[in-house]
């Protein structure tokens, strides 16, 4: 009799944690809706500049490709335009991905942007409608005054690769207006603003009525 009660008590309890599992989120995962579960407010980023203008180069000793293979060793690989001046086509989606990027940018010290592009990596034709890859695109960023041109912020290289489909995946997406270029000037856009900008104190940033923003959310407010 004992035995048998043992057994009823111990299944009772197994039965109890169960459903107690069941609603219980842990901190990076989600509810049984799929909602995800925030557990911090939104970081909310500032421009450190008032960005006057960009000037951009890409130095004619880059190594250009138009080899159709899977990865073409070169510096300048681009698809997504006629052929012609690689050199003059990639200038222009740098300088329309940090025109985008900058274009809220209106408050602290004036500066002007220096941009030297050391590597832009696209997809062949080949890559592009097969197995996909990474649109690789790094640069040399330099902030100055834009009144003195001092430098404010010393050389570095930045990285702003981005993931580029493959497949019908990249046809559907061709169809749909976005092309590779479209997807590298996003990328652009979105480094040159992580660059430029700072975390604001949080006594100072505006607060969210929707307060179940998931982790790492990252505002700007420019």
């Amino acid at each position: 009799m004992k035995s048998a009660i043992r057994i009823m008590i111990a299944l009772g309890l197994a039965f109890g944690l169960s459903a107690c599992g069941g609603g219980v989120a842990s901190r990076g995962g989600t509810t049984p809706g799929g909602i995800t579960v925030a557990t911090k407010n939104p970081v909310v980023m500032a421009s450190k500049y008032d960005v006057q203008g960009i000037r951009v180069s890409v130095p004619r000793d880059l190594r250009v490709s138009e080899a159709n293979m899977f990865y073409p060793i070169a510096d300048i690989v681009w698809r997504g335009d006629v052929l012609g001046d690689r050199y003059t086509q990639v200038q222009a989606i740098l300088e329309e991905g940090f025109a985008k990027g900058t274009a809220a940018m209106h408050q602290g010290p004036k500066v002007m942007l220096d941009v030297e592009l050391t590597r832009f990596h696209s997809l062949t034709e080949k890559t592009r409608y097969t197995v996909g890859g990474v649109h690789s695109v790094h640069f040399i960023l330099t902030v100055r005054d834009a009144a003195t041109g001092a430098v404010i912020e010393k050389p570095r290289k930045v990285w702003a690769d981005a993931k580029g489909a493959g497949g019908t995946r990249a046809i559907a997406e061709e169809a749909a207006g976005r092309t590779m270029r479209v997807v590298i000037e996003e990328r652009l856009a979105e480094v040159i603003r992580q660059e430029l900008s700072i975390p604001m104190p949080e006594s100072t940033a505006p607060m969210s009525r929707n307060s179940t923003l998931a982790t790492g959310t990252v505002a700007a407010l420019y």
